[in-house]
């Protein structure tokens, strides 16, 4: 079997929540390796922070739609951090050290879409 065509049979057989924490994986490494960059590459800084930015604002438009299954509190709560993650981009533009803000944050959802942690909250609620 091809590389392609096992790709394209894991993303079709992959769980959402585990392609959502790969997607966060991925652009979280990007903005650690932006962080580390000289101070003068500021566009390749730029395009990882950009790209975060437009991971977060996905999501908060995604929240903002009613068919969105999330409850009402965590729907806002993804706003109000996208909100703040487009902040701190522009801040981490010209301060890279503010990234790590931004990496922690993305840690932070991720660590939530683990699987452990979706099996330890269905064990709590059943």
């Amino acid at each position: 079997m091809s590389l392609q065509a096992y790709q394209k049979s894991a993303a079709r057989a992959e769980d959402p929540r585990a392609t959502e924490y790969r997607l966060f994986a991925q652009v979280t490494r990007s903005l650690m390796n932006a962080k580390s960059l000289p101070i003068e590459s500021l566009q390749d800084r730029a395009q990882a922070i950009d790209w975060n930015r437009r991971v977060w604002s996905n999501l908060a438009l995604d929240c903002a739609s009613q068919d969105n299954k999330l409850p009402e509190a965590l729907r806002a709560a993804i706003i109000s951090l996208s909100i703040f993650v487009s902040k701190q981009g522009s801040h981490a533009m010209r301060n890279p050290e503010a990234i790590d803000d931004l990496v922690d944050i993305n840690r932070t959802v991720m660590q939530g879409l683990m699987p452990q942690a979706a099996a330890g909250a269905e064990q709590a609620v059943g």
